[in-house]
């Protein structure tokens, strides 16, 4: 095995052709294209795709099996920001370190760039010729339901209804859950099911999922108070600015490292139970709690 760096560095090369090769394979016109472009070369760290293709791989799946879904789950976290960013949801100006594609372009552009995004994510599964029948109705499904009204736009339908609130750590949960943990959590669950792992396998690497979509956020709201805007990409603070109701807020900086630090421990026995403790997914869940951007 390579070292945990290399292999995230391999991996999101491999995914930013991918990205690539797909918005201009689809003859995208142009002003569209443009923009999806942009925001698909805007950078990030690509881990919910790096994290579905590394279940896939612990499981036995084959690479060119899974890129084609972690494509297209990586579109739909792009699609999530740049409508995330517009000024009637977080009104961001600035998005790893580069001007949000609403003040790049415009806000219909930006808009119909995140839609364009979101329904090609849905066709490039439906016509991954790796993937049979079954498999592609399975996995739009999910990601369908990950993404959707019971998913990541619940989340952030529950997330813009706490602003300014006090809520409670069970409130919280929920609302991450549903925000940040769904696409995280599809990203680990697909990954199982394209290495076919058993019933019990599947039983603990969805609580393994759910526990890392906890660790994700509780960092990213740490990092929000006590992180390197340069590093992160955007002004610290911004959470307090949008009255945004965190862990840190809720528990304090150390409270919600400690907090994580229990999903961290839930994480790793679950991945232990499952039976793939010696993959890079072990790595990735320390890599997720520690990271500085």
């Amino acid at each position: 095995m390579v070292q945990l760096s290399e292999y995230l560095n391999q991996k999101r090369r491999l995914i930013n052709e991918q990205l690539k090769l797909y918005v201009r394979d689809y003859s995208v016109p142009g002003r569209i294209q443009d923009a999806m472009m942009y925001s698909i070369e805007a950078g990030g760290k690509r881990l919910r795709p790096i994290l579905l293709m590394a279940t896939a791989e612990a499981f036995g799946a084959d690479e060119q099996k899974a890129i084609g879904v972690a494509s297209s789950l990586e579109m739909i976290h792009t699609y999530s920001l740049i409508h995330d960013d517009l000024p009637a949801m977080d009104n961001d100006d600035m998005r790893r370190g580069m001007p949000t594609s609403h003040k790049q372009f415009d806000e219909a552009t930006a808009i119909l760039a995140g839609d364009a995004l979101l329904t090609l994510s849905s066709q490039i599964i439906a016509e991954d010729s790796s993937l049979d029948a079954h498999e592609r109705v399975y996995l739009i499904r999910e990601l369908s339901k990950a993404s959707g009204a019971t998913g990541m736009v619940e989340g952030q339908m529950q997330d813009m209804l706490s602003e300014n609130k006090k809520v409670s750590l069970e409130q919280l949960e929920s609302i991450h859950k549903n925000k940040t943990g769904q696409l995280l959590r599809f990203s680990i669950i697909a990954g199982a099911y394209l290495g076919k792992a058993a019933g019990d396998s599947k039983e603990e690497i969805t609580k393994m999922a759910e526990a890392i979509g906890l660790i994700f956020q509780i960092q990213d709201d740490i990092l929000d108070v006590t992180g390197d805007a340069d590093k992160i990409g955007k002004p610290i603070g911004s959470d307090e600015d949008n009255l945004k109701s965190t862990y840190p807020q809720l528990l304090g900086v150390e409270g919600a490292k400690k907090q994580k630090e229990k999903y961290v421990l839930t994480a790793q026995e679950s991945l232990k139970n499952a039976g793939v403790e010696g993959t890079y997914l072990s790595a990735l869940i320390d890599y997720l709690s520690s990271r500085d951007y």
